[in-house]
């Protein structure tokens, strides 16, 4: 019997930090110093004019905000108006893409519609009085005359602007986003908005606030015309009709047509280490997976069971712990216990529009308690994410796990058969977090799988593009492929269910699945990586299907077949400095065609209130093939492309900086062995704040892997444990698996 070889770890060993190139030249100025002048003074006198029209409760502190659009050749973090927001007394606090054609541009060619970058600026009235003397003044050659000439457009932000949406004529409560003031410790802005809120006759519930970054999220109540009063506050962001919650309610309820199973007559998981929760519904008092429930907890003791919750949640909780189970068969054993955790009750389901902040607030007071390494979340606002603002409920959720140590995997929601044209197809809130696994559904288990019809589709927002992340079947009705769950009662019978509900569960088993047989020398990170790198996309759209979807079975994921390596690097990186990645080799190289394949994932920091600039970390990434292939004067060796994100965007959303900030990369490329000399990835690690430079940057952690592909080297595994023999190690099963034959 052949030995299985799992993967090779402690890559990081083969990783050392590097001298940075040197950086590119400066751009070339888009306007000269006189042309920005003459383009935006009068811009400046309409903006001023129209601060200076708002009521005084609407600018506490005498403070306004306005919009300062980036020509769309300037929208690196580089370019940051940092000098001049100083010198005129202004200050950025967020910002968001907008499509506009430029009047002039550094590109080829007549200027085109295109994505760029839009600050909200906030100042004193005064301030913005003074803009036009003040760029009058400028002197030519400096840095607050670059930032000028980097300006498209200077504008009021409108009330009108700030309303997505009013809803039907008898909607009362709106979910509000407002602009905080970078440290402000005193609450200077609550405080304002609370007291002109009252002032206009709306009411707001600060209790079920939130704030995430520079941003604060409450729900309101109150008239239309109130409302629309209420968004003259200048530091009002986004205003719009309370979303409903998604979750408990399937494709399709049961039939009622059930059939029998058998459950595991091993009452043990595989193991006992992982710690998983399940964010839903809750259970029925009957139920029969009561071996595999280590904790159940109701967060709000006040509030009554849902029926219907308790069946998702149940089913949920069934397909986490066995998967889809086969009518008349065996259930597969777990790979671990689970926590249930009711976060949805009667109350939720009620029409209370509120029970949306309340059941964010269980979900957060979850994530907090930081017991868990696993969770998955079937649930969320019943709403298509946007491009422009960042939802409280992404916001809260990717703060909390920024730093890594959890592993939370999102269903997508089941919109997918919507209007695409307007974009009520897209993910749903919070499946567009850039540190969590969105999960859509597969309509098969074989080789012939697609997206099922139901299931939300991408682009997510650019950072996150690529959305979902993972497909893993969630049933299909028109091929009667039913994702079979357990139902309530004693005895175990199944019931047919659809729905990205089930998919998500079913991904975040195959994460566990590799953390019990792997134990924790693998970081939830490395895991996330693991299951992207697994991924098959096989003919679908990235749009439909992220990266693919995951095997069904897990030993593709951990192991190695003839003819391949691959490799597990986990570590740190620090801002501003490069680290090289050395590819491991067999000694003598390698012969006929080969395969490169990999992916980086990494933990990032965010700002809500700059969408557009979402993520703080971002990876420049570069691969060195040969050692050998040095051109002349350079200190390194040629680069050949990997990672190209701008081919999963269209040409509109495309940016410069695309890819750069993306929490996820991953990619492959093929080439013959003999090209390869100590191929290396160069990696850089950018940091910005609030879009801007920063200084004050952390270490962030990140998981990168490998795979070697080599054909014509059928003992390429041991070949390169060989080489490698004073770092490299396999990782070995910490658990008894079955025989594999």
């Amino acid at each position: 019997m052949s030995q299985t070889n799992f993967l090779i770890g402690r890559g990081e060993l083969l990783t050392h930090e590097i001298k940075g190139p040197k950086r590119g030249m400066e751009k070339a100025e888009v306007y000269t110093l006189q042309q920005a002048r003459s383009r935006l003074t009068p811009q400046f006198a309409e903006v001023a004019e129209s601060l200076d029209s708002l009521p005084r409760g609407a600018c506490p502190g005498d403070l306004g905000v306005a919009r300062l659009t980036l020509n769309p050749s300037y929208i690196a973090r580089s370019f940051f108006p940092v000098a001049m927001l100083r010198d005129a007394g202004l200050e950025s606090v967020g910002s968001r893409a907008v499509k506009l054609t430029p009047e002039a541009w550094s590109k080829k060619g007549p200027p085109r519609e295109s994505t760029t970058t839009e600050l909200f600026v906030v100042g004193r009235r005064q301030a913005f009085r003074q803009l036009k003397d003040w760029a009058g003044k400028v002197e030519e050659g400096s840095n607050e005359a670059k930032d000028l000439s980097h300006i498209e457009r200077f504008s009021a932000f409108e009330p009108k602007d700030r309303i997505v949406s009013l809803g039907k004529v008898k909607d009362r409560f709106f979910e509000v986003g407002v602009h905080l003031l970078p440290g402000d410790g005193d609450q200077f802005v609550q405080r304002a908005f609370a007291k002109y809120a009252a002032e206009v006759g709306v009411t707001i519930h600060t209790d079920l606030a939130f704030s995430a970054g520079n941003l604060w999220f409450l729900p309101v109540e109150g008239k239309h015309d109130n409302v629309k009063r209420l968004a003259e506050f200048s530091f009002v962001r986004v205003i719009r009709p309370m979303p409903k919650l998604r979750g408990m309610r399937p494709v399709q309820r049961s039939a009622g047509v059930t059939v029998a199973c058998n459950l595991p007559t091993e009452q043990q998981p595989l193991s006992s280490e992982p710690k998983v929760a399940i964010l839903d519904g809750g259970l029925p008092k009957r139920h029969s997976i009561a071996p595999w429930v280590r904790t159940y907890r109701v967060l709000d003791e006040n509030a009554a069971d849902d029926p219907g919750g308790l069946e998702h949640g149940l089913g949920v909780t069934s397909a986490f712990l066995f998967g889809p189970i086969a009518p008349n068969s065996t259930a597969a054993r777990p790979y671990s216990y689970v926590d249930h955790l009711r976060v949805l009750d009667r109350e939720t389901d009620s029409e209370d529009p509120l029970e949306l902040y309340r059941t964010l607030g269980f979900v957060e007071e979850v994530l907090l308690s930081r017991q868990y390494q696993f969770i998955n979340l079937s649930l969320g606002p019943d709403l298509p994410i946007d491009d422009t603002d960042v939802h409280a409920w992404t916001s809260v959720i990717d703060d909390l796990l920024s730093d890594g140590d959890t592993l939370m995997t999102v269903a997508v929601g089941n919109n997918g058969e919507m209007d695409r044209s307007v974009g009520n197809a897209r993910v749903q809130v919070p499946s567009d977090c850039v540190n969590a696994l969105s999960v859509g559904a597969a309509d098969n288990v074989d080789a012939t799988w697609a997206r099922a019809a139901y299931s939300a589709i991408g682009p997510g927002r650019s950072p996150g593009v690529v959305k979902p992340d993972l497909m893993a079947f969630g049933g299909d009705a028109s091929n009667s492929k039913y994702f079979h769950v357990l139902g309530e009662g004693a005895k175990p019978t199944l019931v047919p269910q659809l729905g990205t509900s089930f998919a998500s569960p079913y991904l975040l088993r195959n994460a566990v699945g590799v953390r019990a047989i792997l134990g924790a020398d693998l970081s939830p990170l490395a895991i996330k990586a693991l299951l992207v790198h697994g991924a098959d996309s096989s003919t679908h759209d990235k749009v439909e299907v992220g990266w693919g979807k995951v095997p069904e079975d897990l030993m593709e994921i951990i192991t190695c077949p003839t003819g391949v390596a691959r490799v597990v690097y986990q570590g740190e990186l620090k801002p501003g400095k490069y680290l090289r990645a050395t590819l491991p080799l067999p000694v003598g190289g390698l012969q006929g065609n080969v395969r490169l394949k990999a992916t980086f994932c990494y933990a990032s920091p965010t700002d809500p209130q700059d969408a557009v600039a979402y993520t703080r970390a971002g990876l420049e990434i570069v691969f060195r093939p040969s050692d050998k292939k040095v051109k002349e004067g350079k200190a390194n060796a040629e680069t050949k492309g990997f990672f190209d994100m701008k081919k999963y965007a269209t040409e509109e959303e495309r940016r410069s900086d695309m890819g750069k900030w993306e929490t996820v990369l991953h990619g492959n490329k093929s080439m013959r062995g003999s090209s390869l000399d100590n191929p290396v990835f160069d990696i850089h690690y950018n940091a910005r704040e609030a879009g801007g430079p920063t200084t004050s940057a952390e270490k962030i952690r990140y998981a990168l892997i490998i795979t070697v592909e080599a054909p014509k080297h059928a003992d390429l595994y041991n070949d390169i444990l060989r080489a490698f023999a004073k770092t490299l190690v396999p990782i070995q099963p910490k658990v008894t698996l079955p025989v594999r034959v």
